[in-house]
């Protein structure tokens, strides 16, 4: 499935369909690839669905964190999309939309969450000891899927190649950190969007416990499981997962 990709001065974007606005985030290794079928799907359905690329490698050392990206995803909402979007968010792009939500609340139409780090998750860790070991690499990105086939030769060679580069691995470590320390428990609460949580339930990165107590701390939040799924369902099961989110969007207008 082939997007055309539209280049600005500020900003590196898909665009597909017409309609009501849907704006995906990744994960921190994850990519465009992620979310090929949620694009297709949506964008025939009177949506239209916006994938930026997130400045993951080119924020200046300092500002390698999540409040960054999340700036940026507001000004992409404000000058590219020009109204309130639904948000979906995957893993850290999750977290990012967490921080979004709070705090330019007028950008967000819904939130959507599925594995999304914020209060807990297993990662590769602060460091990289065995980057060098593809059979290894290959082996943590299997394990962020139910089915392991779902990390193709593909994926692992994006993995590989981003861990190996020294410039994007400090600043995937440096991304990683800032997840882990802001944990925002203390704040969902103050979350007032409608927030749809999709969650595989047997995501070993961000446990099943991890999307009960979001649904408990977000007051206005419905919780759906994907079975034998792990921690990228839009991904892993895509029909499902499409399924789920239009049918929710539906009953919310």
């Amino acid at each position: 499935m082939i997007f055309k990709t539209k280049k600005k001065k500020k900003f590196t974007f898909i665009q597909e369909g017409e309609g009501k606005p849907i704006v995906l985030l990744q994960g921190l290794m994850g990519g465009l690839s992620n979310f090929t079928l949620l694009i297709d799907f949506f964008s025939k359905r009177g949506y239209k669905v916006y994938f930026p690329d997130l400045p993951i490698y080119d924020l200046p050392i300092l500002n390698t964190n999540l409040s960054s990206l999340a700036k940026f995803v507001a000004k992409f909402i404000e000058e590219e999309v020009g109204e309130p979007a639904i948000v979906v968010g995957n893993s850290m792009g999750g977290h990012v939309g967490l921080i979004l939500t709070l705090s330019r609340p007028d950008l967000v139409r819904y939130l959507v969450l599925t594995g999304s780090s914020g209060l807990y998750e297993r990662s590769f860790g602060d460091s990289f000891p065995r980057k060098n070991d593809r059979d290894y690499i290959r082996k943590k990105a299997e394990e962020v899927f139910y089915d392991p086939s779902v990390a193709t030769e593909s994926l692992v060679d994006e993995v590989f190649s981003v861990v190996n580069d020294r410039s994007k691995g400090i600043k995937t470590v440096m991304l990683a950190r800032s997840a882990i320390k802001h944990n925002m428990e203390p704040e969902l609460h103050r979350i007032t969007t409608p927030t749809c949580i999709i969650w595989g339930k047997q995501d070993n990165v961000t446990p099943p416990e991890v999307a009960i107590e979001m649904d408990r701390l977000i007051p206005d939040s419905d919780l759906f499981w994907i079975d034998k799924c792990g921690h990228a369902a839009m991904m892993e099961k895509p029909e499902t997962f499409n399924e789920i989110l239009y049918d929710w969007l539906k009953s919310r207008e």
